[in-house]
């Protein structure tokens, strides 16, 4: 099976641009009847639903912040009736309020739909046997996944995260073809089976769908030679929908974005500006479809740029490139901007270290410092202090060269980081601002 819905994965750019904005304007009126915040961010800057006629119309429309929700909590966002919605989720709120959101029917049949075609695009079929070991519950990981494959009629196991022996056990007793997962966690689990004695062969495992992280190319190569699977990056976020939202194929060159529910932008984030195609920014949606909590210009934070070629796949959906970094995640380092996933990249180039760090950023005597500990591979850990040292020195100036600023690299023995489960800490800022 190489397409789930090639109506919509491989429609012409005229069909979809058609297609787009049809489902724009009946979004842009849904929100303005319906939820008091956008009618008034639309009323403070002159607009009615009748002034949105095209695509291009689209960038007058105002922004929607995380912060909406959250000053909205709990429903105030809904542009249905608690009577329509069937399903609530809602993000941790480790950072203040928890973001809710809700989804009608048709809403759950969408989500299905776009996690559906983002397992096709991994090799899903109705014979593959799907592990799902992202976190079930508010969280929208597991469910949007499991609803997924449900859809193609493909065996599920939601198994959740947590309990590693025995995600790798029911792995290979099971004879799991596709795993779901974060990518820091598909890591680990391979740790976990290398300690066991179990050897990727002993699995039937082909592929692996890993989102909810950033996560580099190098880390990619590690999960795919130590568990034997191709790894296929997936997108999404739980306000605008959950994973689904965009997906790798095959050829593994940019996400490709189910634009029939959602249109993507690239801004500047600083001045808001529509970037053109090919240009680095801010990645933001609209969703045209979603009927619970529809978002008119959601700015996600994430740092992307947009491909309007058709792939080799055969695919004609606009493709997003792998998320480089997060506007709001960036470390500032002594006024340069510094992402988690450069230094990722940097440190996979050797082959000493594992693929555990973190980043202890301080600041003494009024100057902003970088320490980042870096787990030592069991072989390098037994050898001699020298070849230890002279390994710190070759990593601090690889990360020197790539970031243009000085780090104290400590290589530390292994299993010294903390695992995740989830999603992976990588950084502690000690600073006060």
């Amino acid at each position: 099976m190489k397409y789930w819905n090639p109506s919509c994965e491989c429609m012409s750019r005229d069909e979809m641009t058609k297609l787009q904005t049809e489902r724009l304007i009946e979004t842009v009126k849904r929100v303005y009847h319906n939820v008091p915040l956008y009618r008034e961010k639309m009323q403070k800057k002159g607009i009615e639903p009748g002034d949105i006629k095209t695509l291009d119309d689209l960038k007058k429309l105002p922004f929607t912040y995380k912060d909406d929700l959250r000053d909205t909590y709990p429903y105030g966002m809904f542009a249905a009736p608690l009577s329509e919605i069937v399903r609530i989720h809602a993000s941790s709120g480790t950072t203040g309020k928890p973001t809710v959101v809700g989804y009608t029917r048709k809403d759950i049949d969408t989500w299905s739909e776009v996690t559906a075609r983002t397992l096709v695009s991994a090799g899903a079929d109705k014979n593959s046997l799907i592990q799902v070991a992202y976190g079930y519950g508010l969280f929208t990981g597991g469910l949007g996944i499991h609803y997924g494959a449900e859809r193609i009629g493909a065996s599920v196991i939601p198994i959740s995260g947590g309990n590693t022996k025995r995600q790798i056990q029911i792995m290979k007793d099971f004879g799991t073809t596709i795993l779901a997962c974060t990518p820091s966690y598909a890591l680990y689990m391979a740790e976990v089976m290398e300690e066991l004695g179990i050897k990727k062969e002993d699995l039937k495992l082909k592929a692996g769908v890993f989102g909810a992280e950033q996560w580099s190319e190098n880390m990619r190569k590690e999960i795919e030679e130590r568990l034997g699977i191709i790894a296929i990056d997936i997108y999404g976020l739980s306000e605008v929908i959950g994973p689904g939202v965009s997906t790798e194929c095959y050829c593994k060159c940019g996400l490709h974005v189910q634009e029939d529910h959602f249109i993507p932008e690239i801004i500047d984030p600083e001045t808001g500006e529509v970037l053109p195609p090919g240009s680095k920014g801010e990645l933001v949606f609209s969703t045209i479809t979603k009927e619970g909590i529809p978002l008119l210009r959601y700015r996600t934070r994430d740092i992307s740029s947009l491909n309007y070629e058709k792939c080799e796949c055969g695919r004609t959906t606009v493709r997003m490139s792998k998320v480089s970094g997060r506007t709001d995640d960036m470390l500032i380092i002594r006024g340069v901007n510094v992402f988690p996933s450069q230094i990722e990249s940097v440190l996979l180039e050797f082959g000493d270290t594992a693929p555990h760090y973190l980043l202890i950023v301080d600041r003494v005597d009024n100057l902003d410092v970088l320490e980042i500990w870096v787990e030592m591979n069991q072989q390098l850990f037994s050898d001699q202090v020298k070849k230890i040292e002279d390994s710190e020195k070759k990593i601090r100036k690889a990360i020197e060269e790539t970031l243009g600023i000085s780090a104290t690299v400590k290589l530390v023995e292994p299993k010294t980081i903390e695992r995740s489960e989830g999603k992976a800490k990588r950084v502690i800022d000690k600073r006060k601002f």
